[in-house]
Formats: C-alpha cells, sequence, structure tokens
C-alpha cells in the first residue's frame, strides 16, 4: 500500500447526538470510541500515519461544560493510551499548542508521548488545541528569530526549513484527508501539509464511522491519480 499518511477531521459527534435525544457529551463518547477502533485498525493494516482533528483552537468559543466534558474525555483518553503503550504499539503524538492546556492534561500528554514514544506501529497524531494558522504563525516567529540571531539568513528559507517548523516535523504530508458528517471544508486543518493531499468528504457522522468505511475511503483514494500540479 502506497499511502501512508491518512488525516482525519472527525466531524458529526454532536448531530450526531442530537439525532438520538442524546446529551452533547454521549455523542463525543461514542466518537472517541470509535477513534479508538478506526486507530487499531489503521494500525493493523499497516498505515504508518494518523493524524486527528480532535480540539481546534477555535473549539474554545464553545458551550463551558461541552469543552470541559471533551478535555476530561481527552485526558482519560490519553491516560488510557499510557496504560496499554506496551501491548498496543502505536505511538502517540500532540499537534498544538498545548502550554494553555490544564497542568494535569500536560501532565498526562507528556507521560502519554514518553511512554509510546518507542513503539513501532502506526503513528497517532492528535490534534489538540491545534490551528492551522497558529502553527504556520508560530513557525514563521521560529524561522524569524534564527535570521535575528544570525543562525541563518533569509536566503536559506526554503519549503523544507517550513516544514521542519511544524508540529509535523519529520513526517510526510497526508496521503488522502477524510471529513465525516458532509461537510465540506478543511476548518483550519493543517493547511500547509494538505495542499497536494487527496480529499474525500463522506456523508456519514463520526460515530457511525466504521472500519469498512476506512477500506472505502482508501479504495477511492488508489482509484485517483496524484499528479503534483503535473500535467
Amino acid at each position: 500500500m502506497d499511502l501512508k499518511h491518512i488525516a482525519i477531521i472527525m466531524d458529526g459527534n454532536r448531530r450526531w447526538a442530537k439525532s438520538k435525544g442524546k446529551p452533547v457529551s454521549f455523542g463525543h463518547k461514542e466518537g472517541a470510541k470509535t477513534l479508538e477502533k478506526i486507530v487499531r485498525y489503521a494500525n493493523k493494516i499497516g498505515l504508518q500515519y494518523i493524524t486527528v482533528y480532535a480540539f481546534s483552537t477555535e473549539n474554545w468559543k464553545r458551550a463551558e461544560d461541552e469543552v470541559k466534558a471533551l478535555m476530561t474525555l481527552l485526558q482519560n483518553y490519553l491516560d488510557d493510551y499510557s496504560k496499554r503503550a506496551d501491548s498496543e504499539n502505536i505511538r502517540v503524538k500532540i499537534l498544538g499548542d498545548i502550554t494553555v492546556l490544564s497542568s494535569g492534561m500536560q501532565k498526562s500528554i507528556k507521560n502519554c508521548m514518553e511512554r509510546t514514544k518507542d513503539n513501532t506501529g502506526v503513528t497517532f497524531n492528535i490534534a489538540l488545541n491545534y490551528g492551522g494558522r497558529d502553527e504556520l504563525l508560530k513557525a514563521t516567529k521560529q524561522i524569524a528569530n534564527m535570521v535575528k540571531n544570525n543562525e541563518i539568513n533569509v536566503e536559506d528559507i526554503t519549503e523544507k526549513l517550513i516544514s521542519e517548523n511544524l508540529y509535523t516535523k519529520g513526517e510526510p504530508d497526508p496521503d488522502l484527508v477524510i471529513r465525516t458528517s458532509g461537510e465540506k471544508r478543511l476548518s483550519n486543518f493543517l493547511p500547509w501539509q494538505l495542499v497536494y493531499t487527496e480529499i474525500l468528504f463522506i456523508d456519514k457522522n463520526w460515530p457511525d464511522f466504521t472500519e469498512e468505511d476506512l477500506d472505502y475511503a482508501i479504495a477511492e483514494y488508489e482509484k485517483r491519480t496524484r499528479k503534483f500540479g503535473a500535467g
């Protein structure tokens, strides 16, 4: 399989819950179960990277109770992965600005990343407090400081240098990005990395997404011819 990296915008937890007359928190819990199932399957089929959009920099605008419930869910999720690190062989990484998160969440993140860093299966990137423009802004400031400190010249700034200052440093760009729920936008997700990525929109809410849907997405990807701007 030449497909190495799949990114997923996991959309539709809230509308799924509302359609069933359940609270929003229930939708997020079911979405977390779906995510665990899909990551395990991605590892099983030999995918090298899977990157998911868990919480954006814009999601802080949601209701306080929902944000609190989401953060608790994510922290428990990370703690659980830490406990299973030796048996799952999944490497967990966090993409995003974790400095504004609670000390407990930061501790869980660091512990999970440390516990799983030597695992050789799929690299599971969780975009948490992530914003694409924010990522590019941070990279720009880092590179500007390198110029200011005479570490590099302006002429040394290349696409490779920019990529090396992103959260995804050292990883290949996603080959395919999937968005569930039928919405057709990328919502500030990996704007630098997705410039030549194939896009697939699926009209199904995230909690209903299955292993068969991932197989379908991969099959759709394999039908496409990637030209990267060539004729």
